[in-house]
């Protein structure tokens, strides 16, 4: 009798122990389902995306109420309704505390690389938003930070000396910038730079995302970026996109840059501190400084824009429907701010929780048509293959900006009246054969074949088909 207690003992002991250690590896086995999540990628970057590229920047944390993943992929069927084939979402990586600034602090100061802040929801929510951007069609890039980490990194106690030091041995922020809630990394370290690419080469091997929008990258020396992403491309192809305007980052390593200058005559002229001719100057500029395949973006609006100098309206006025259709219809790709497509006339909170407003109105109107032209016009191309830029003469060069795109056998014009009070221009084309695609606010009278009348801050686009 003693001798089957014995055995009953054993058994359930050694049933209790399989179902423990089957226990165990479930939950394993979940957080590694969880880590390294397949994705069906329906769809791969290729350059001939960028011909009609428009680019969604993502702010996860003020785009919902709840401010997580899965609140933004549900709205991703409506982004493909403004023509939006690539999605860039803000650092998506935890924070650090230390240092930080606000009751959230920084997207931008990053605790860990490979982590997930836990505010946005898991990896797992992740990897089903890029999965729902690939089966409409969309690539997802992700926002890296290769100049500094946060305060709570690792690397800050484990390896000092991946960080820029002062001449006491202290971490230092990066020199001139107010950014005290980050440390500064040293691109002398060869180790440092290792680790960095193997982070950036984690997202792309285990969570199947499309490239990276590169912060501050003219900080970082491109003979860290070329080699960087020669060792990404070998995983799949990507795209990549560098937060700067220097032209020698577009030469190996990315495909394209921040047309900051472009933006600040945006706004000059909107302010009237500057006239339309300031546009000619910085179209010179730009074919004196980049290859003819360089890509710029131009916006109206981004996270630095809205949060730190003001909203749209604030900086545009009324001219800001002239300047969105300008930011389509100029050579490279246009992008679209978390909230710009609602009119959102508010200053996001940056270390805060905010949100944006989520009523379609005129301003997502005018994207729809403009995403729709964008996509399917080859006149308005502005990849490695863009359409031609011609700029059509006026007789109010200082107060009307007008330009012509053409590529297979498609033509466009783009005219605006860059200025507060009513002109009647010429222009050195024949508008009467073409098609107007629709102006501002105000009926464009075409009074001959190449005098047209405009109201303030009135444009116009028009369209021929060969």
């Amino acid at each position: 009798m003693m001798k089957q207690y014995i055995y009953l003992g054993i058994n359930i002991l050694l049933a209790l122990f399989i179902s423990c250690k089957n226990g165990a590896n479930s939950e394993t086995n979940v957080a590694v389902e969880e880590r390294t999540t397949k994705i069906d990628s329906t769809i791969q970057y290729s350059p001939e995306m960028l011909e009609n590229g428009i680019m969604y920047e993502a702010n996860i944390r003020q785009y919902s109420p709840e401010g997580t993943f899965n609140a933004f992929t549900k709205d991703i069927p409506q982004l493909k309704e403004l023509g939006v084939n690539i999605i860039w979402l803000m650092p998506v990586y935890p924070i650090s505390t230390t240092k930080s600034k606000g009751s959230l602090g920084s997207y931008y100061a990053i605790s860990d690389y490979t982590g997930i802040n836990p505010e946005f929801g898991t990896k797992a929510d992740l990897d089903q938003l890029v999965q729902t951007a690939h089966d409409h069609g969309m690539l997802v890039i992700l926002d890296w930070v290769a100049n500094h980490t946060g305060w709570d990194h690792t690397w800050i106690q484990e390896h000092p000396d991946y960080y820029t030091q002062n001449e006491a041995g202290e971490v230092i922020h990066p020199v001139n910038t107010d950014w005290t809630d980050v440390a500064d990394l040293n691109y002398d370290n060869p180790e440092m730079r290792t680790e960095m690419r193997k982070a950036m080469q984690y997202w792309i091997r285990e969570h199947h995302i499309d490239g990276y929008r590169c912060d501050v990258a003219g900080s970082v020396p491109v003979d860290f970026w070329e080699p960087t992403v020669d060792s990404l491309r070998e995983i799949k192809p990507i795209l990549m996109l560098a937060e700067a305007w220097e032209p020698n980052l577009m030469e190996d390593a990315f495909d394209m840059a921040y047309g900051w200058d472009t933006h600040h005559v945006m706004n000059d002229m909107a302010q009237g501190k500057k006239p339309a001719s300031a546009w000619a100057k910085r179209v010179s500029a730009i074919d004196s400084m980049y290859q003819k395949d360089d890509i710029l973006l131009n916006f109206v609006t981004n996270h630095d824009e809205n949060s730190w100098n003001g909203t749209v309206e604030e900086r545009m006025g009324k001219a800001q429907d002239a300047m969105l259709a300008f930011s389509y219809c100029i050579p490279g790709m246009p992008l679209i701010y978390s909230g710009q497509e609602y009119g959102m006339k508010k200053r996001l909170r940056f270390f805060e929780k905010d949100t944006i407003p989520k009523t379609q109105g005129h301003v997502w109107n005018l994207l729809e048509r403009l995403g729709e032209l964008k996509s399917n016009f080859p006149a308005l191309h502005g990849g490695k293959n863009a359409a031609s830029y011609t700029k059509i003469e006026t007789s109010q060069p200082e107060k009307v900006i007008a330009f012509q795109r053409e590529k297979d056998g498609k033509q466009l014009v783009y005219v605006a009246n860059m200025s507060a009070t009513k002109v009647q221009t010429t222009v050195n084309i024949d508008l009467n054969n073409f098609t107007g695609f629709g102006d501002s606010n105000q009926e464009v009278r075409t009074h001959t074949k190449n005098v047209i009348e405009l109201e303030p801050w009135a444009y116009s686009i028009w369209t021929k088909n060969e």
